[in-house]
């Protein structure tokens, strides 16, 4: 028996998979190895969204983000 191993995300309730080049009919088992979530970023994550003040400054922040001449550069010998 061979494996073939792909670590992958799950987007929109799917799970997308590379075209993987097989003969038809060949029979194939899949075990789906699903990462649990900590309880502290679960919790992190509740917080972050807990408000709309929350949810307004994140969104602003990862917006600038994609703006990096609003970026502050910070010399860490200076600290």
């Amino acid at each position: 028996m061979n494996a073939i191993k792909y670590r992958a995300i799950v987007k929109n309730g799917r799970l997308e998979m590379p075209l993987v080049n097989l003969p038809e009919g060949t029979i194939v088992e899949a075990i789906l190895l699903v990462e649990q979530t900590t309880q502290i970023e679960t919790d992190e994550t509740a917080y972050l969204l807990s408000t709309e003040a929350n949810r307004r400054n994140l969104l602003e922040g990862l917006g600038e983000l994609k703006q990096p001449e609003k970026y502050v550069y910070v010399d860490i010998a200076t600290l």
